[in-house]
């Protein structure tokens, strides 16, 4: 009969060793494997916090002609391989937003390889685009851009 002790042993053995899967460790002994753990906790929280920051500079507030209060169309970039995945979305739609966000893209060097577009009563573009040979770019400069285009877009569709 196995004693409570060795059933509460094989316990934390099968916790640890799931722990140290999910973390990814290659250490052997207990304490090892729970600072890996621990470093690894670490690693996601850095992880959320800049997920967060890109969030909210993705996500800025504008003022429209009533002083009601929209939200810009909101950008994500995602670096792949040998590009990047562009998202950009507003709730509402935006004539001449493609044509500039495009624009701007071309102006990066990057090529738009594949494109989906919806513009009836919202705006969601969803491109791919990959980069020039010699261009280096990352993922906050093409965010940056699309954010400029954003912005001259709304400027001169107050002006017109």
């Amino acid at each position: 009969m196995v004693s409570r002790e060795q059933k509460r042993a094989s316990v934390l053995h099968d916790k640890l060793q799931l722990l140290r899967s999910i973390t990814k460790s290659h250490a052997l002994s207990e304490s090892s494997i729970i600072v890996d753990a621990s470093k690894y906790i670490q690693e996601l929280k850095h992880k959320v916090e800049r997920l967060n920051e890109d969030i909210t500079t993705t996500t800025i507030p504008q003022t429209n002609s009533n002083n009601k209060t929209s939200s810009w169309p909101q950008i994500e970039v995602e670096t792949l391989e040998k590009g990047f995945l562009v998202n950009v979305y507003s709730e509402r739609s935006c004539p001449g937003l493609l044509v500039s966000i495009l624009q701007v893209l071309e102006d990066l060097g990057l090529n738009v390889l594949e494109a989906r577009v919806s513009c009836t009563d919202t705006f969601r573009l969803q491109a791919f685009g990959g980069e020039d040979e010699e261009a280096m770019i990352n993922a906050q400069v093409v965010t940056e851009a699309v954010f400029e285009a954003i912005k001259n877009w709304s400027e001169s569709k107050e002006q017109g």
